[in-house]
């Protein structure tokens, strides 16, 4: 559980890396409540998006994204409602999804990043 954890972390760190180069800024990071988790908060020109990092070493078995599924896609909207409750926004706001494909874990030099914008 531990490396699932450590790799789960550095997954996010690369997702923040790329966005930051596609020139988002980053709100925040691992934003818990008691209704879920959600990995980047970050923010485009007018639109405040969350977003969800999902990591996988191989695409064989199914797509990362495939595993953001309607019980997590609800989890992440009452999670980023909650947030909007405790800082209130004019922006647009929308999900995303960071699929990484790294198939050493974090010992991947070049991973693999897809970026999926308004992805549910």
């Amino acid at each position: 559980m531990a490396r699932n954890n450590l790799v789960g972390a550095w997954g996010e760190v690369k997702a923040a890396e790329y966005l930051r180069k596609k020139r988002y800024t980053v709100v925040a990071s691992g934003f818990r409540s008691r209704y879920g988790e959600i990995d980047l908060i970050v923010r485009n020109k007018k639109t405040l998006v969350f977003v969800e990092v999902k990591l996988r070493k191989s695409p064989d078995f199914a797509a990362p994204s495939e595993f953001v599924d309607t019980f997590k896609q609800r989890k992440l909207r009452t999670t980023a409602e909650y947030y909007l409750s405790l800082n209130p926004t004019e922006l647009q706001t929308r999900f995303d999804v960071i699929e990484i494909i790294a198939p050493q874990g974090y010992d991947t030099v070049n991973p693999v990043i897809r970026h999926l914008e308004d992805a549910f």
